[in-house]
């Protein structure tokens, strides 16, 4: 049994410890924020907050989540409403398809608890191995410096 929690909820689940974090939280808990991208952790698109720091959840496997707090897109929402960095995200207009946002915006959040005034190039460093082919970049940056502002 591996017990953890997920965005402020206690879960806990009996499935195989080998079993991927991110098919748990797909498949079993109704997670659908983080997405399975290249499956080798290297684009980003998976990516979730594991106490705080971001992790690829298509590479680890559910018994790293054993104990700790892991946070998805849904548990950046505040009080039902987008969190300030989600909302910086909708005014920027810093999604096209959408598909690797959520690894985008949690990348991001994990910059800006560690350094909630980053600079634009400290902003493309953090993101730079989440991969959008988009080509929504400009407003990525722009939507993390934004609520880096608190607008």
């Amino acid at each position: 049994m591996t017990r953890f929690t997920l965005n402020g909820r206690a879960v806990q689940v009996a499935l195989p410890s080998g079993e991927p974090l991110l098919q748990v939280l797909a498949n079993d808990l109704g997670a659908d924020g983080p997405k399975y991208g290249c499956g080798k952790a290297q684009c980003g698109s998976c990516t979730v907050l594991m106490d705080g720091n971001p992790v690829r959840s298509c590479v680890l496997p559910l018994s790293a989540a054993d104990g700790r707090t892991i946070t998805t897109l849904a548990g950046l929402a505040e009080g039902g409403r987008p969190g300030r960095l989600q909302q910086a995200f909708i005014d920027e207009q810093a999604a096209q398809c959408g598909y690797c946002t959520s690894g985008i915006i949690l990348q991001a959040q994990a910059l800006l608890q560690r350094n909630p005034k980053p600079s634009d190039a400290q902003v493309r460093a953090a993101l730079d191995g989440n991969l959008c082919r988009c080509g929504a970049h400009n407003r990525i940056v722009r939507a993390v410096l934004r609520a880096a502002k608190g607008a």
